[in-house]
């Protein structure tokens, strides 16, 4: 009989570069499928001829807003089926369903058809909390973490950047292009399909990447023991237990332990405290963390939502430097926006994400290092609110210094919300009571970040809209300042902690003792 040698499993000490790398392709698709449909949303929801004209901003915004309302609702859902199936199908089956919902939208004819699609691949994408619990079980180090947990946003910010550009690019075709597309055409019926097709297409390279190459991460799906390659499988190996006992031999007579049957190491004694005992999801700790995210997710939604309107809305009286010092700033008049054009603006909008992407790759590891997470989360979660209040006086500002106040702006907020992030992942994996209910967990803050990005944009925008009636746009500014400052408040209520995760690093003597602790009290 042939030998069948156990393949060499991941080495737990190192970094795991090559599988971050392969999530990261199978995650770059995504940003830019959602994205890709903000540049075309307005002039596509004027094509179908929806009520007045001026309602065209109102169905737009409720077609990119609907994606999100959908995931909202079932991020739990797919959090918790990844915990019994397994994290790679989940993850697979959401990427087509992100394909499915371009496709629709590409093909829309109407409105609602476009509505359903969005929403269709909100319900059936899961994929913001199935990735951040394959980033955790991935990471088994503590100081890998740092970098670990930049890596899906740095993705994320490249995949905005590119969305829009294709979005942008390749939305109604037959005007851009005349000489290729013609009227008559497929893209002449469709003027949106091409971009549509163009990420659905980087959505299927993404789901062969992840099916041929992605590891599984979900721990019960693992070898209970990482054997070297020289650990075979024959016609000799002693039968005696029957579980998995074609992946390795039941004894391993070589060990030092001889005679020790399979699965006497410490991710076994972890899975029997876990049998024991069922775990709570809805511990405080969780709770409290779920709640700190929707509310940073709220309030950095309403700074995405608010600044592009805030840079080209038109600006009120222009206040001079010396009628500001004469008369000092009014923080109740903020007169307008800033008056910029759409190419400023977007040209604005790339270099933040620069800034972006500067900040998750450098800053984030380095601050994460020197301050430690917990103390990292309730710097920025402190200094947050300023990132909101200052925005209004940008409008004081002399035309001259405006373009600097708008960086120094952007870097501000850059730095704590791109530091808040994956802080707040972090401290949410390391409060999960057990690694069985993780992806249960992770959905569950997907479905509460998803559900105030949602809610985000319309306050905001109302705010504004009734502040602008009364020369007052800082409002909204200023009720992303009070939310932000009830984060500010709320993250002194959470204490850094480690739950059933830090049986991973306990001694067997720790489990046992745990065992016995629930015992007794059963007892």
């Amino acid at each position: 009989m042939s030998l069948t040698r156990q393949r060499s499993s991941r080495d737990p000490e190192k970094f795991p570069a090559v599988q971050l790398f392969l999530l990261a392709i199978v995650r770059l698709a995504e940003p830019i499928a959602l994205t890709s449909i903000f540049p075309y949303a307005w002039p596509l929801v004027k094509k179908f001829h929806v009520g007045d004209e001026n309602d065209a901003s109102f169905y737009a915004g409720l077609l990119i807003s609907a994606f999100a309302l959908a995931e909202s609702l079932t991020g739990m859902f797919w959090g918790g089926l990844s915990d019994r199936i397994g994290r790679k199908p989940v993850l697979l089956a959401g990427c087509a369903g992100t394909t499915l919902s371009m496709i629709m939208v590409g093909f829309a004819s109407n409105i609602w058809v476009a509505l359903a699609g969005r929403a269709i691949g909100g319900f059936l994408n899961g994929n913001i909390g199935v990735i951040q619990t394959m980033v955790a079980e991935l990471v088994t180090k503590p100081e890998h973490e740092p970098r670990a947990y930049s890596v899906m946003p740095f993705v994320w910010s490249i995949g905005t950047i590119i969305g829009p550009c294709i979005g942008g690019t390749f939305a109604d075709p037959v005007s851009s292009f005349p000489n290729t597309f013609s009227a008559g055409g497929l893209f002449g019926r469709f003027p949106y399909l091409l971009p549509n097709l163009i990420c659905a297409t980087m959505l299927g390279i993404s789901i062969m990447a992840g099916w041929l190459l992605l590891d599984e991460t979900h721990p019960d799906m693992q070898p209970n023991v990482s054997l070297p390659d020289s650990t075979y499988v024959s016609d000799e190996t002693p039968l005696v237990a029957t579980a998995d006992a074609i992946k390795k031999p039941a004894v391993d007579l070589r060990s030092e332990s001889y005679g020790t049957f399979e699965g006497s190491d410490d991710s076994v004694w972890r899975r029997t405290v876990e049998k024991t005992t069922t775990p709570k999801i809805f511990t405080k700790q969780v709770v409290a963390l779920i709640i700190a995210l929707g509310i940073f997710t709220y309030h950095s939604m309403t700074y995405d939502h608010l600044l592009p309107i805030f840079l080209e809305d038109d600006r009120g009286d222009p206040v001079s430097s010396m009628s500001m010092v004469a008369r000092g700033i009014n923080p109740f008049y903020s007169p307008g926006g800033l008056g910029l054009s759409v190419q400023k603006v977007g040209m604005i909008m790339s270099i933040n994400g620069i800034i972006a992407l500067f900040v998750q790759a450098v800053i984030f590891p380095l601050a994460a290092e020197r301050l430690g997470i917990h103390r990292l989360f309730i710097l920025v979660s402190v200094l947050h609110p300023i990132a909101y209040f200052i925005m209004p006086y940008l409008v004081f500002l002399p035309a001259t210094y405006v373009t600097l106040g708008i960086y120094t702006c952007l870097a501000i907020r850059n730095v704590l919300s791109i530091l808040a992030y994956p802080v707040l992942l972090i401290l949410i994996k390391e409060a999960t009571p057990s690694p069985s209910v993780l992806g249960k967990i992770n959905g569950l803050a997907a479905s509460a970040g998803a559900a105030c990005r949602t809610v985000a944009p319309p306050v905001s925008g109302y705010l504004y809209t009734l502040g602008a009636r009364m020369d007052f746009t800082g409002l909204a500014w200023y009720g992303s300042t009070f939310v932000a400052c009830i984060g500010a408040f709320q993250c002194f209520s959470i204490k850094r902690q480690r739950n059933g995760m830090d049986m991973e690093s306990g001694s067997k003597e720790d489990v046992f003792t745990v065992l016995l602790t629930e015992s007794d009290n059963e007892d």
